[in-house]
This record gives C-alpha cells, sequence and structure tokens, in this order.
C-alpha cells in the first residue's frame, strides 16, 4: 500500500463543549418547553417565529415553488416510496409449530409517532425530507413529526417543505438543531413527543441523537459524508475526480478516498482534482475537505484493495473497475455500494430510490442505512399448550434448580402435570 495523497488529519476535532452544550439545551428544554426552544431558535437561528408550520403557512410558501421543481420532488419521492415498499415486502410475519404444543412467530408492527430531522444546512437539498419521512409513511407510522430549520427568509425552504408535505409528513416545525432534537425527545407545549427520531444533521444534532437515545429510539449517528472510490486500470481518472468531489463538497470533514490498482490512474485523478477544484467557488467546502482530508492509495493487488474497503467500511463504496459485479461477493462493509463506474453515489444522493441516509466513520461494520425496517418494531409471541407445557415445564424447571431462580422454578412447577 502506498500514499498517493495522505489525509492530514483522520479525526473530527470538535470541541469537548459540544456534548456539555447540547446537555444544557436538553435539560432546558425538558424543563422550559416552548419557551426554551424559541429562545434557542432566537439565540442560535436568530429566528423568532412560531415553531409550527400553519396549513396557511405551507399553502402560501408552496405557491411560490415552480411547477417544475414539484416534478423533481414529485419523482423523488415516489422512487424512494417504491423502494421502500420493496424493500417492506420483503419483511413478513410468521407463526409456526416447534413441537407439539409449542407455536411461536413474530408480527411486524409500524412505529406509531416519528421524528424527522431535515438539515437546513448550505443548500436546500430536495432529496433529504423524502429520504426521512417517505420509509415511514410506507411503514405505517401514525403520525410524523417534522423538523426543519427556519433559515430561509424566516421559514424553511418552499422546496423542503413541498417534499415534507408530499412525503406524509403530518407536523412540520420551522426549529432546527438540538433543540429541535430535545423537543421530539420529550415533547413541549406545541411539539409532539415522539417514539423514533431519524435522520442527518451537524455534530450538535448527532450528538443530542446520542444523548436521547434510551428515551427514544434513533436511526444511527451519520455525518459528515464519505466516500470511497475503488478503481482499477481500466476507470476514467476524470470521472473518478468528479464522484470524489461531488462529496467533498458536503462538508470541511467530509471524506473522499480513491483506492486503485494502477499508479497512472492515482496521479491522473490527482491531477484531475486538482485541475476541476479550480472551477469550483472558493467557498466549497470541497477545497478544505480534500486538502485535509482526501486521500489516494496504490495498492498491489484487487485483493488487497478490497481488504482496505472492508476495513475502512466507508459510507458510499463506488467501483470504478472492468469486472465490478464479480468483486461485489468479497465486500461486506460498506453504507452502500454502486457497482460500475457509471453508478454515481450522486443519483443515489437525489433520485434512484436508495436511502441517502447511511453509516459514517466505521459504523458500516454493525449497521445499515436508514430503511423502511427502520420503521417498524419485529415484535414475537408463543402460545404454549398441552405436551409442549410438560415439555418446556420440565426443562425449565430443571434449569432453575440449577440457577437457584426458586420463583422460576415456581412458575414451572404449577404447570406440570
Amino acid at each position: 500500500m502506498d500514499y498517493v495523497k495522505r489525509a492530514e488529519t483522520i479525526e473530527m476535532a470538535f470541541s469537548n463543549d459540544v456534548e456539555q452544550t447540547v446537555k444544557t439545551i436538553i435539560d432546558n428544554v425538558k424543563e422550559n418547553g416552548d419557551q426554551a426552544v424559541k429562545e434557542y431558535e432566537k439565540s442560535f437561528g436568530n429566528s423568532d417565529r412560531p415553531v409550527r408550520v400553519s396549513a396557511e403557512e405551507i399553502e402560501n410558501c408552496l405557491q411560490t415553488l415552480p411547477e417544475d421543481v414539484k416534478v423533481l420532488i414529485d419523482r423523488v419521492v415516489d422512487r424512494v416510496s417504491e423502494f421502500a415498499k420493496a424493500q417492506l415486502d420483503c419483511l413478513s410475519p410468521f407463526e409456526k409449530d416447534f413441537g407439539e404444543g409449542i407455536r411461536m412467530g413474530h408480527r411486524i408492527i409500524p412505529i406509531e409517532k416519528v421524528g424527522a430531522y431535515i438539515p437546513g444546512g448550505r443548500f436546500p437539498l430536495l432529496s433529504s425530507g423524502p429520504m426521512v419521512v417517505a420509509p415511514a409513511r410506507v411503514a405505517g407510522a401514525k403520525q410524523i413529526v417534522a423538523c426543519s430549520p427556519a433559515n430561509y427568509k424566516g421559514g424553511i425552504h418552499p422546496a423542503v417543505l413541498y417534499g415534507l408535505v408530499r412525503s406524509g409528513a403530518t407536523d412540520i416545525f420551522a426549529i432546527g438543531g438540538a433543540q429541535a432534537i430535545a423537543g421530539m425527545a420529550y415533547g413541549t407545549e406545541s411539539i409532539p413527543e415522539v417514539d423514533i427520531i431519524a435522520g442527518p444533521g451537524n455534530m450538535y444534532v448527532a450528538e443530542a441523537k446520542r444523548q436521547v437515545f434510551g428515551k427514544v429510539g434513533i436511526d444511527l449517528i451519520a455525518g459528515p459524508s464519505e466516500v470511497m472510490v475503488f478503481a482499477d486500470e481500466t476507470a476514467t481518472p476524470r470521472k473518478i475526480a468528479a464522484d470524489l468531489l461531488a462529496q467533498a463538497e458536503h462538508d470541511p470533514f467530509a471524506r473522499a478516498i480513491l483506492i486503485t490498482t494502477s499508479r497512472l490512474v492515482a496521479e491522473s485523478t490527482l491531477q484531475e482534482v486538482t485541475s476541476i477544484l479550480q472551477t469550483f467557488s472558493t467557498s466549497s467546502p470541497a477545497h478544505e475537505s480534500w486538502k485535509s482530508r482526501g486521500e489516494i492509495i496504490c495498492v498491489e493487488s484487487l485483493q488487497e484493495g478490497m481488504d482496505i474497503c472492508n476495513e475502512y467500511a466507508i459510507e458510499h463504496l463506488h467501483l470504478h473497475a472492468k469486472n465490478s459485479s464479480e468483486l461485489v461477493k468479497e465486500l461486506y462493509n460498506y453504507g452502500s455500494l454502486f457497482i460500475g463506474e457509471d453508478s454515481s453515489v450522486v443519483f443515489s444522493d437525489k433520485v434512484s430510490g436508495t436511502n441517502h441516509t447511511l453509516p459514517t466513520q466505521r459504523a458500516a461494520r454493525y449497521t445499515g442505512g436508514l430503511w423502511v425496517g427502520s420503521y417498524v418494531k419485529i415484535l414475537t409471541h408463543q402460545e404454549i399448550k398441552g405436551q409442549g407445557v410438560q415439555f418446556l415445564g420440565a426443562h425449565t424447571e430443571a434449569q432453575s434448580e440449577i440457577e437457584g431462580l426458586e420463583g422460576h422454578k415456581l412458575s414451572a412447577t404449577i404447570r406440570i402435570n
């Protein structure tokens, strides 16, 4: 393994004050409800508007949205929903006998109240709302509470708002940050308390989700964006460079990495990245992201490259190789896989249908991304009769005797003939 370009830093150096700041916000919202939320909105976002987005505001706001933009968002909602429905169809309840008098199974039950956090960010991301909200609606959630910062003319951007409405959000609030997470987790006079919170956000949102986990469920701690391109000698350096920079522009802390078996591809890609960056706005996060966290690594074989891919457990893994589909069976740690150089990550970011809320910072070792299954519970059940009672009762009685659990033994003994 040889570095053509090595990252200046790998770990994100967040302030130690973030944890305490978030804790203070959560405690304040728990204690003071709407008043605390409004104070933080004024302090952090310079917003003093009502926290709830009214039906009248929604109607007036959406009238300003061009029809061609609505068509784009409709397509995103439909495709994300269609993919989520296909995933849900793969989940089946069952019930079967596991011996005489022993019948067991499970049911698939939607989570009733979902909290969806939609980041404001530097740009209005049209797909973020549908990615978080539409799968919850497909899963069968009864209430979907959506929060997004009021950072566009004193409210939520019309395109983001339309995506939330079209995806099935039942309650929409123009609030952001840790105060939004706290509001959904504990409830306020205006904000309904939810059962699970999903969606990406900045470091304060991520930390808030971590702190409220247990009180509510969460999907995962996601972000900043990551991409790894795995390429052989047939890859096109300009396409690789474009794919790397597409993710690098999300955040200064984003990671963009090339693993390749070809020194020529490595060096040519570095030249292409340098050239393309000169055309980007000087304010683009891609400059800092590539400078400090971008990497290009040469490997001696496809196997070595795949081993590195599995070790990094990256969010987006994109294969630029002549036999990309043949490599899939050797890859198992990634948030989402993109097979072939034209299967661009940005298609998934926007509209293909797979979810773009994915595990980062090596979390792909133990979890996948947000999906319709994030919004359902698999609940087991059993019915024990006749001979099943005698068989399981005798076993439980004997095991409880060894364990010294008198109550367990009694509960079994009184059921044995």
